[in-house]
């Protein structure tokens, strides 16, 4: 299936053209994605569901820039990949992706404000300016009032919010949720999901959700169903809009 027509106004942040990544396993090669074209614009909130094993997770792989393809053209922010070496790539994962994972990962000993600041380490921020960015970063997900508490004093819910303000502190231009709801009740999660449309539409940052929950990838604009390497289907409820 190809991929639609780019929505009038926005820039395309990841285009991924024919993209097909396999493995050697125990002899065998193993075709985890078959050929999938893709782009994500700039707003734009889509959710990529599929059961395991339909290669969802090795496609967030490739956006994120941890993986790269075995043959396609796959460029993320003006930038094709395949013309990258590992320092570059890891540039470019710190300069435009912001990650959100399913458990979290925060560090345990380290509290929300430092947590969220701890990228702008990476990118020789200093230590005042980092820590400014990282509370106006906890202040946009709502915990203003959290900045000194480490993870343990946190909920679940809270815990997702200090990662999320944790992706988003590098103001990047895609931000990756591997399955951001599934440590967390229905309730939360479903608040996790209106705060990533919510921010999406305040930074205009791309929001891809992988997931294999329907009723998850239901909140997003956009679904992009994926099964056996391969897009079955791409559903997107704002076709058409201006």
């Amino acid at each position: 299936m190809s991929a639609p027509d780019p929505p009038a106004g926005r820039v395309p942040v990841v285009e991924a053209v024919d993209l097909t990544r396999s493995y050697r396993l125990e002899g065998e090669t193993v075709e985890a994605l078959r050929g999938v074209s893709l782009r994500i614009h700039a707003g734009e909130m889509a959710a990529i569901v599929g059961p395991s094993g339909s290669g969802k997770s090795t496609l967030m792989h490739l956006l994120g820039c941890l993986d790269r393809p075995t043959t396609g053209r796959l460029a993320v922010d003006g930038r094709e990949v395949a013309g990258l070496g590992g320092a570059e790539l890891a540039a470019l994962r710190n300069d435009a992706i912001g990650f959100v994972f399913q458990s979290f990962q925060l560090l345990a000993r380290t509290s929300a404000l430092d947590n969220v600041a701890l990228p702008l380490v990476y990118r020789g921020v200093g230590r005042t300016a980092r820590r400014d960015a990282a509370a106006a970063a906890l202040e946009s997900v709502g915990l203003a009032h959290r900045l000194g508490h480490r993870p343990a004093q946190l909920s679940g819910g809270e815990q997702q919010r200090v990662a999320v303000a944790r992706a988003l502190v590098g103001r990047p231009r895609l931000l990756l949720a591997d399955e951001p709801t599934g440590n967390l009740d229905s309730r939360t999660g479903a608040e996790v999901m209106a705060l990533l449309a919510g921010l999406r539409d305040h930074h205009d940052v791309a929001v891809v959700v992988v997931t294999h929950d329907r009723d998850v990838a239901a909140a997003a604009p956009r679904r992009v169903t994926i099964r056996d390497g391969l897009i079955a289907s791409d559903v997107d409820d704002t076709a058409g809009q201006s």
